[in-house]
């Protein structure tokens, strides 16, 4: 049986769908970073997910390659997930996605090391015929979070994020978003797929205890 990220850490894909606090350990990616608008056909998002998935599958089927990776076991590619906030502004415009910044991530195992990353990017590049060098290696470790999962359109996520929000005033913590700590978003269901008010998104802020 292939490891499954989601059933071996139900607790941070699969939450309930009312906000709970969460405790994320640190977790190694796969990134491309860009701003933007992610519906935008032939956009610099769509451009980064067709990075993220080449490198993904160039390690997952490492093992049919001469390459070996020390460590490695057989693995589910995990669902996309994506940081995301607008320059100057608190919360979301969700009005004007032109001015979405984003960091597109699909998680890593552990055993990948930068050497093994390296070399899927290269090898990616010369297989797919597709320029791969945005992609990095990034560690991210985002402590302390509330999260919920989402179901319907992106753009009625405003209603569970006041969820979010009033969960936490009662419980006496705040928002913690900076530079680092972002709004994380984890994508359960191929949107080409499926209704869009069937949509099952993982909705996650970082968060601290509120200062009396």
């Amino acid at each position: 049986m292939s490891f499954d990220f989601k059933k071996e850490y139900k607790e941070f894909y699969m939450p309930k769908n009312k906000p709970e606090i969460v405790s994320v350990p640190r977790a190694n990616y796969i990134a491309v970073r860009g701003k933007g608008n992610p519906n935008d056909e032939g956009g610099e998002y769509k451009q980064a997910i067709g990075v993220l998935y080449a490198v993904a599958y160039t390690l997952k089927m490492s093992y049919k390659t001469d390459y070996r990776i020390e460590g490695f076991f057989d693995y589910v590619v995990p669902p996309l997930e994506g940081f995301w906030w607008q320059e100057g502004i608190e919360g979301f415009d969700y009005s004007d996605k032109s001015t979405f910044c984003w960091i597109s991530v699909i998680r890593l195992p552990d055993f990948i090391t930068q050497k093994d990353f390296d070399w899927a990017v290269e090898t990616a590049s010369k297989k797919k015929k597709l320029d791969c060098s945005k992609a990095e290696l990034l560690t991210i470790d985002e402590g302390l979070c509330v999260q919920i999962m989402h179901i319907g359109a992106f753009d009625d996520e405003p209603a569970t994020v006041a969820q979010m929000d009033a969960f936490l005033a009662e419980n006496g913590f705040e928002n913690d978003m900076s530079d680092t700590r972002l709004h994380h978003e984890i994508y359960l269901t191929d949107a080409r797929k499926v209704a869009a008010e069937k949509w099952k998104t993982v909705i996650r802020h970082p968060i601290k205890k509120k200062e009396e």
